[in-house]
């Protein structure tokens, strides 16, 4: 049976969405695009029954919902074509009453690929939320989207801090203009950028990454946004850092065990004949002049027993020891001299810490060449010294911060470099540092510095609990 639609049958003949009329649950009349979809021959189609059109499963739903008398109904099942082969439909079900019947008009969508494309969207960004990377999306612009969980832990920012804003909100400003202009002249023509870059965290540290900046291009070729996909990469560098520290250290300390032995043995000689001349003449001028040479050589001895003392092993005893009270025994030193009288020392130091394996009487220097490079740093002006020790782990940390000029990050990394000082010319040998360096190595632990030029300096030393 079909129904004659003759003054509207062209229309309906050429919309593309499949059509069925159903009547009394029954295919009376369809559209080509409905045998096209279904794979049903025309002939075929009219009188079948409609719930066979759906897969199995979905039999008896589809018949409740043809039964229905809603007006309008809309559902997505399963389809089956004639073939067996399945497809995801989109329905709608509206009745249409005459004086003669009740029809039911059928409307299906094929949104097979629509679904595909909506599983390989939900998986995508599944993928992209819990990827341990930080993943950030932009418009064209650069204005933030979209960052995911990752992202946020390592920048220390909630996602609602960042959408709509511009990523440079990251930025710690090494990064020049110039720099920036050429990578977006990179994606903007829809190529993938990688480079590394040093971004600062929520709470001011320097976040360093691997950047990977890939445009986003839509079916026309235009671009409309940007993923950037993001590897910490911060310990990595400091790891590098370290390993050439340690690398020059060991090659400076090779250097260092035949300058002291080449310029030691003259200078034996030479402090000898001028304790001999001194004796002997009574010349007052030759005296003064004297006592000045014998001034220098002995600054240059302490030099050279400051080499020694980083390019040989040891000799003293390791033992276990209560490091607070290393730490107050260099304090005392200090703390009694002229320039200290407008600092105020604050000790936190943790009465609970374990003993740990160390030569007390090296340690001891240690913190006195950071104490007095914290006073000096200081220059006179009222300010703070604190100092406190804590047990992370099996790691002991005693910090010594100070609220000085703090240190020029150009000099920062030269620190314990040897011979380096920002001090006056003769009022410092630039050792002191690079000897305390290599007495915390040699008992197993790290000294790190941070500092904001005008704020002041921290050291931190960590030394293992065990001698490790």
């Amino acid at each position: 049976m079909t129904v004659p639609i003759s003054r509207y049958g062209r229309v309906f003949d050429l919309l593309p969405e499949m059509i069925f009329i159903l009547q009394d649950g029954v295919i009376v009349d369809h559209n080509p695009a409905a045998s096209d979809g279904t794979g049903y021959r025309p002939e075929v189609l009219n009188g079948l029954r409609a719930e066979r059109l759906a897969a199995e499963t979905y039999r008896g739903e589809f018949a409740s919902l043809i039964a229905s008398q809603t007006q309008e109904r809309k559902c997505e099942m399963v389809f089956e074509r004639a073939d067996g082969s399945p497809f995801d439909a989109d329905l709608t079900i509206r009745t249409l009453a005459t004086p003669e019947r009740v029809l039911k008009i059928l409307f299906v969508n094929d949104i097979t690929e629509q679904k595909k494309k909506e599983l390989d969207l939900l998986r995508f960004s599944n993928v992209i939320h819990h990827t341990i990377n930080p993943i950030q999306i932009t418009d064209a612009t650069g204005v933030m989207v979209y960052v995911n969980p990752a992202f946020e832990r390592a920048s220390g920012y909630k996602a609602e801090e960042l959408i709509g804003r511009n990523p440079n909100v990251l930025s710690s400003g090494k990064h020049t203009k110039e720099f920036w202009r050429k990578v977006w002249s990179e994606i903007l023509e829809g190529r993938m950028w990688v480079g590394e870059i040093e971004n600062r965290r929520k709470d001011g540290s320097l976040l360093q990454v691997e950047l990977v900046i890939s445009p986003i291009i839509d079916p026309q070729g235009k671009v409309v946004g940007f993923m950037g996909a993001h590897r910490d990469i911060t310990h990595q560098k400091e790891l590098e850092r370290q390993l050439v520290r340690s690398q020059r250290m060991e090659s400076i300390g090779t250097l260092a065990a035949g300058i002291a032995h080449e310029v030691g043995n003259p200078l034996t000689s030479i402090s000898s004949l001028v304790q001999v001349i001194l004796r002997t003449t009574q010349d007052e001028f030759a005296k003064e002049k004297l006592e000045l040479i014998k001034n220098q050589i002995n600054r240059i001895t302490r030099i050279i027993r400051d080499l020694v003392d980083f390019s040989r092993p040891s000799s003293y005893v390791v033992k276990p020891t209560e490091i607070n009270e290393v730490l107050r025994d260099a304090l005392n030193i200090v703390q009694y001299g002229k320039k200290v009288k407008h600092i105020h020392f604050d000790v936190q130091l943790n009465a609970g810490l374990p003993k740990i394996n160390i030569v007390p009487d090296q340690l001891v220097q240690v913190f006195i060449n950071i104490l007095m490079n914290a006073v000096d740093a200081l220059d006179g002006i009222p300010g703070t010294i604190r100092l406190a020790t804590e047990l992370t782990g099996k790691e002991v940390r005693v910090v010594v911060a100070d609220t000085g000029r703090g240190i020029d990050p150009a000099d920062l990394e030269k620190v314990f470099e040897p011979f380096f000082s920002t001090k006056e010319v003769g009022k410092g040998t630039g050792l002191g540092l690079w000897v305390s360096y290599g007495i915390v190595k040699n008992f197993g632990g790290e000294i790190t510095v941070e500092s904001t030029p005008g704020k002041g300096s921290t050291f931190v030393i960590t030394l293992p609990t065990r001698g490790e």
